[in-house]
């Protein structure tokens, strides 16, 4: 029975891409923000052989690697979760998502107050625990909703609880998604709900993600379409828009997605779980908190014993990122154009370093090379 764990530790850049200036990314190195603090630690990754990977140099590599390992370069123009996660799945993107550095149309929000019947506020990019900050009480008063993006192509919805109920905010999220296409197709729509009192709001768990859907054909699609398992662990399922996923779990965090992961670990299935672990970008990388980085990042290392442990005879585990979020560089709070790191471990996996690959495609090629499926997309296997 043969089963792939692929763990996306989100925004777990190890160094600049070579185009990362393009970006406003240049000297972005997450690894080496976070490997410079006090709170990191990582032996079991590096016995794997993270610092063995071309292009680390924050600590010293060991002798024998026991992983497989690669330095994987994005073929895609972004650097956001959805072109990640969709190209570690086959999609490259030959053009980045739409962003909107000076807010949203007038026709694109004019539809959005048509469609819920309520007024926006704000309209720009923005810190999201910012912006409940200086738009709590006038949108608590008013009923308007706080509109905001970043950077990335993201349309983003707060509302305080009391005021719209999380299911009738996930509803306006829906109708957002439904205007957001062609032109306008951010890559995903995102609820934000708060609760709390002037001068003590707070985001609460209930985030969800809206995502554009795939524009082509992915290792999901491919591993469910001859009937293998696709589980989703964390916002995966969101990130693809449902499809190809055959069963899911959300999680509230870090801590949460690796309970999920050694709990099917435990389970029969056949075929991919596929796990992402948000709290690095989402908690840490947008907020510039090196330490909290650091330390959760230790805290994954601590428990990965724990993954290896429950590992059976064909098991395959995988380890990569999706981009980067260096909390060190303080030019921005954005995501960062880096490499990632992919580390492979198995009883059938012999250790290799495969140097630096073109497109995180091969890590979706790999996966379908196991099961003895020829990718639909451009991509090379590292088995």
């Amino acid at each position: 029975m043969k089963r792939i764990f692929l763990i996306v530790l989100d925004s777990f850049g190890i160094g600049e891409m070579e185009d990362a200036a393009d970006y406003g990314d240049a000297g972005t190195n997450t690894l080496r923000s976070v490997a410079a603090d006090a709170a990191f630690h990582m032996p079991h990754m590096g016995e794997l052989g993270l610092f063995n990977i071309d292009g680390v140099d924050c600590r010293d590599g060991v002798s024998a690697p026991t992983g497989r390992i690669a330095r994987m370069k994005e073929a895609s123009k972004g650097k956001d979760t959805t072109i990640g996660h969709w190209e570690i799945a086959g999609i490259l993107s030959r053009k980045p998502l739409p962003t909107y550095p000076d807010g949203f149309p007038k026709e694109v929000l004019d539809r959005f107050t048509a469609a819920t019947g309520r007024g926006v506020l704000c309209n720009r990019p923005y810190s999201g625990t910012e912006v409940i900050k200086d738009y709590g009480d006038e949108h608590v008063k008013s009923g308007r909703l706080i509109v905001y993006t970043s950077a990335d192509s993201v349309f983003q919805i707060a509302a305080h609880e009391k005021v719209v109920p999380v299911e009738t905010l996930y509803e306006y999220c829906r109708q957002a998604r439904q205007i957001l296409q062609g032109e306008h197709g951010v890559g995903r729509v995102i609820a934000r709900p708060f609760v709390g009192e002037s001068g003590s709001y707070v985001r609460t768990a209930g985030r969800h993600d809206f995502s554009l859907e795939p524009p082509a054909t992915t290792m999901l699609d491919q591993l469910k379409e001859v009937g293998y398992d696709v589980i989703s662990v964390g916002k995966i399922k969101d990130i693809f828009a449902g499809r190809g996923i055959t069963e899911y779990v959300y999680t509230k965090g870090n801590e949460e997605g690796i309970e999920r992961t050694l709990e099917y670990m435990d389970r029969d299935f056949e075929g991919l779980c596929f796990v992402n672990l948000v709290d690095y970008d989402m908690l840490y990388g947008h907020r510039n908190d090196v330490t909290g980085y650091a330390a959760a990042l230790s805290y994954f290392d601590d428990r990965l014993p724990e993954i290896l442990g429950r590992l059976r005879d064909e098991d395959i585990l995988m380890i990569t990122a999706d981009h980067g979020c260096d909390p060190g560089y303080k030019v921005s709070t954005d995501h960062s154009r880096e490499h990632t790191p992919f580390l492979m471990y198995g009883r059938t996996v012999n250790p290799a370093n495969l140097g630096t690959r073109e497109t995180f495609a091969d890590i979706g090629a790999t996966v379908l090379d196991y099961f003895g499926i020829r990718p639909a997309f451009a991509g090379t296997s590292m088995l």
